[in-house]
């Protein structure tokens, strides 16, 4: 090989290592902060969506402002603070119906990523209204839950599976479980690789796949999802402990034989309509699939009231 073709191979090998080096740097710094939410009174990043290109080019650099998301508000009926002791302690709230009358059953609720579950206030209402007690959990990490790690419904799963043996410790025989985006995710899988058996679940919008939902946030800043989706997703599950390659919902929704109804909003860009027509193919059981055709990812009973409600009474009488 003539000298000066060697001295180019030698320069684009360095070009290409650095830059491989780089891209790994960036990667592990950015899953860190996106499955690390900080103690810092910091302004959370908006949604991608939402995001000018200044802010994009910042966030790029910086990586997201994730503060630990506290809850809002309390509960303003008689409810009981919980702490539970799962891979994580965990705080919930239970709120039962009048004394007066009898319930229906407990429908459990899960917040979604960058949530708590103050967030779930006003589903428990409605639930109530139906004649269901609720009890509400804060995942690891968010609102008085411990720590300060999120793994986008991975190991949220056992904290599920936690709130169900509580139930069911309790005497419930009737119990349900409601999750939207990651608390659907954490249903799923708690399901398929936990055996929990619910009288039947509610889930809204879960996606696919922990490289969908990844690839999703590029695309909609406008970026090309190779290669960096992949690395932040490989650093994003060494640093959290898991093979985050095989946190796949898709493949959850085989091990779901209980009645669930799965709600998706048509204009979602965070979850795809192929993906969720992907998990609603392979739930195992009985199954409604319920469209919000003008709404994204986003709260259904505060965009959809009378349409979330109907859709929510009719399964839970169904079932």
């Amino acid at each position: 090989m003539p000298v000066l073709k060697k001295k180019r191979f030698r320069s684009l090998s360095i070009v290409f290592v650095v830059a491989f080096v780089a891209m790994n740097v960036v990667a592990f710094f950015h899953a860190y902060k996106f499955t690390h939410f900080s103690n810092s009174a910091t302004t959370k990043t908006k949604t991608p969506e939402k995001l000018s290109v200044t802010d994009k080019l910042q966030t790029l650099v910086l990586g997201v402002n994730n503060p630990k998301p506290t809850n809002k508000r309390k509960p303003e009926r008689q409810y009981e603070t919980l702490s539970m002791q799962s891979n994580k302690r965990i705080a919930c709230w239970h709120i039962p119906i009048d004394s007066s009358n009898t319930a229906l059953g407990t429908v459990i609720l899960f917040h979604g990523y960058s949530s708590e579950k103050s967030a779930m206030l006003d589903k428990a209402d409605e639930l109530r209204q139906l004649g269901y007690n609720t009890l509400l959990v804060d995942f690891m990490g968010s609102g008085a839950s411990e720590g300060n790690q999120t793994t986008l419904g991975y190991k949220e799963a056992e904290e599920v599976k936690t709130a169900f043996d509580y139930m069911t410790q309790q005497g419930e025989k009737n119990i349900y479980l409601l999750g939207s985006s990651m608390g659907a995710v954490a249903i799923l899988k708690a399901i398929k690789d936990l055996q929990l058996h619910p009288k039947g679940i509610i889930v809204e919008c879960p996606f696919g796949s922990m490289y969908q939902t990844v690839c999703a946030r590029f695309k909609i800043m406008g970026i090309p999802c190779f290669p960096m989706a992949s690395l932040l997703v490989f650093w994003g599950g060494i640093q959290n402990g898991f093979w985050a390659f095989e946190h796949n919902p898709t493949e959850y929704a085989k091990g779901v034989k209980c009645n669930t109804l799965l709600m998706y909003g048509q204009q979602d860009r965070n979850v795809s309509r192929s993906e969720t027509d992907a998990i609603y193919k392979n739930l195992a059981g009985n199954k409604q699939l319920k469209i919000f055709p003008l709404t994204g990812h986003d709260d259904f009973l505060q965009k959809n009231r009378a349409e979330w409600i109907a859709y929510v009474s009719s399964f839970l009488k169904e079932n």
